[in-house]
């Protein structure tokens, strides 16, 4: 594609090439024999062989003389993980799920050229008891709004055509010729857009503190490091519209006054990483990036920085220091990264979901995005839905749309019909938030006020089968192996709350340990230099809060609730089921289980491993744990 060497020749490209997106807003095609077809292309569908399933979409398209008239090509993440690899066929707006490379052939003789869809790769909507065929007929999606994900599922990320098509770079072009950086920062304000890394600043306050510093040279950087365990979002976005950060990250620099931008990514996301390179490199070739920009006289560029994977680097000081070649910790502050970043730079840090809404805002008005949300929390929030859920994805939604609504309406509710226990939203530094609170509106202040928080998205989801102490200590084991050790309360403190932990799951707790936990939890808030060490204690406090008389069955009882905690498990077998066929005591790889054929058997508890083979092997269901 040539460059583009002004805002006018910009708008002219955008027009010529709409067409190539046009099947895929349109409700029929003129030609009936004309298709898109979309397959998923995330790191997840590529798992199951989603590319392959594109090759063979387009080798049997060939076959059949359509490939001049129909193609197939990948696209990012529909968001509907849970039934992946997904198809979606244009401009009948099919929707198929848990697609092999093998039903490739189907798909094109059955539905594009008999023009009958494919039932059984349909997906079945309980709501209504019967496969739909349309997307917007899916309840996953019924009360989703995206804005941070407009592009995936939409466009093939790896063609800066198809982002031109859908008005990319026009939001640039507006900033570039008719807005100054003052106005850029004043739309953001109004529009009410906070961070959605976790701290939830005011991210037009923050563009304004950085355009505000003098200096010869400023950094926009975007942090991709996204480590919480369960979260995906920004991968996702990474990997399906990696362009729309791009031309986020121009805007922002051109705010601030920065002509330099820097990446920093986890070096785990090898797909994310090739599809930023490439989108770099396109953007670069249409004079997109690099110097003089559409012709206004504005230069701006953007690196890439590999990271190793630490969870402190999420910490834009830690961050910062680890793009510097140093050791990954936080510094105190102030100074801010604003006023003294890389390098001692003024440095401006925003997160990828943050970046992914400034197109929208600058094309759309504050107005418009201020209209979404509540009261204090604007906008949407993407979250990754996992844990004991039936529809495990991507989501997102208005912000004030409440839990309830996420969990069973979007998500399906409880996996195998178990009970709702807690569902932890924050990752790491979140809490456990009960049934009791599923109606709580999702934004920053009301997360906050039950004694967890926004985060970057993370939402585990929990069932009864699920034991708050371990949960408590799982995290707390993610956040000890995470420390960077710098500071003394965060590096002994969350061993010493560990090691509390793992006692009390073991049944050898005591009273005093819980009381322990808590002078220790307060200790670390008020102590720690920065929020990794200062929320590590969130989960076990919120466990605490909502979920105290598991602790005690633990400790005064010497019992798991949820028969979690294979120390405190013990087996019996029924009498009443029991028929005597030894099964149980010839897998017993302790020879724990005694008895005579036909008649009811033991298990000797002092010799049991508790690796529950028995429960496994026994056909009657005659061995439960408690």
């Amino acid at each position: 594609m040539e460059r583009i060497g002004s805002f006018q020749e910009l708008k002219i490209r955008h027009e010529e090439l709409e067409p190539l997106l046009s099947l895929r807003f349109a409700e029929e095609s003129v030609d009936p024999r004309m298709r898109d077809i979309l397959v998923c292309g995330g790191t997840g569908c590529q798992a199951s062989e989603s590319e392959r399933l594109v090759e063979n979409l387009n080798a049997i398209l060939g076959e059949h003389g359509l490939d001049g008239e129909v193609r197939a090509q990948i696209t990012g993440c529909f968001g509907f993980c849970e039934k992946g690899p997904i198809v979606k066929v244009h401009p009948d707006n099919v929707f198929y799920v848990e697609v092999r490379a093998e039903d490739a052939r189907e798909i094109v003789e059955r539905h594009v050229l008999d023009g009958s869809p494919v039932e059984r790769l349909l997906f079945e909507e309980p709501s209504v008891n019967a496969r739909v065929h349309r997307q917007s007929d899916i309840s996953f999606y019924g009360k989703q709004m995206r804005i941070a994900l407009r592009n995936c599922g939409l466009i093939n990320p790896e063609s800066i055509a198809e982002y031109l098509a859908n008005q990319g770079y026009q939001a640039l072009g507006t900033v570039l010729t008719a807005m100054s950086p003052e106005e850029v920062c004043l739309l953001i304000k109004e529009s009410g857009l906070r961070g959605r890394g976790g701290g939830g600043f005011p991210t037009g306050v923050k563009w304004d503190i950085a355009r505000a510093q003098e200096a010869d040279q400023k950094y926009l950087i975007c942090n991709a490091d996204e480590g919480d365990p369960g979260a995906f979002m920004d991968r996702a976005i990474m990997e399906g519209d990696p362009h729309s950060v791009i031309e986020a990250m121009a805007i922002g620099g051109y705010a601030i006054g920065a002509s330099k931008g820097l990446v920093y990514i986890r070096a785990e996301y090898p797909l994310a990483i090739q599809r930023l390179e490439m989108a770099l490199d396109q953007a670069r070739h249409c004079g997109l990036l690099g110097d003089n920009i559409l012709g206004s006289g504005f230069s701006f560029d953007i690196e890439i920085k590999l990271g190793a994977g630490a969870f402190v680097c999420g910490e834009e000081t830690a961050l910062i220091r680890s793009m510097e070649g140093k050791r990954g910790e936080p510094t105190t502050k102030p100074p801010f990264p604003a006023e003294k970043g890389y390098w001692g730079k003024p440095s401006n840090v925003n997160n990828v979901e943050t970046l992914a809404n400034i197109a929208p805002i600058v094309l759309r008005g504050a107005e418009w995005y201020r209209s979404i949300g509540t009261e204090k929390s604007k906008g949407t929030k993407v979250f990754s839905l996992a844990g004991k859920i039936s529809n495990v994805g991507l989501v997102e939604v208005p912000l004030g749309t409440s839990l309830r609504e996420i969990i069973y309406d979007i998500g399906g509710g409880i996996k195998n019909g178990r009970q709702f226990k807690a569902v932890q939203t924050g990752g790491p530094s979140g809490g456990c938030i009960p049934a009791r609170h599923l109606d709580t509106p999702i934004d920053f202040e009301s997360l906050t006020a039950i004694g967890s928080m926004m985060g970057s998205g993370g939402m585990i989801v929990l069932s009864e089968d699920d034991c708050m102490v371990n949960l408590a200590k799982f995290y707390l084991e993610f956040t000890m192996d995470e420390s960077c050790g710098k500071c003394t309360s965060c590096r002994i403190g969350s061993k010493r709350m560990h090691e509390i932990l793992e006692k009390i799951t073991q049944g050898k707790g005591t009273p005093e340990d819980i009381a322990t936990l808590r002078t220790l939890a307060a200790a670390i808030k008020d102590t720690a230099l920065c929020g990794l060490g200062q929320t590590a204690p969130n989960p076990v406090l919120s466990t605490l809060e909502y979920f105290e008389d598991e602790y005690l069955a633990h400790v005064m009882e010497g019992r798991c609730p949820a028969g979690a905690c294979t120390a405190l498990r013990r087996y019996s077998i029924a009498a009443d089921r029991c028929i005597g066929c030894s099964l149980c005591a010839r897998a017993c790889p302790a020879g724990a289980i005694s008895g005579t054929p036909k008649s009811l058997f033991r298990i000797d508890a002092d010799m049991c491993t508790k690796c529950g083979v028995c429960v496994e092997k026994c056909k009657f269901a005659a061995i439960a744990s408690a």
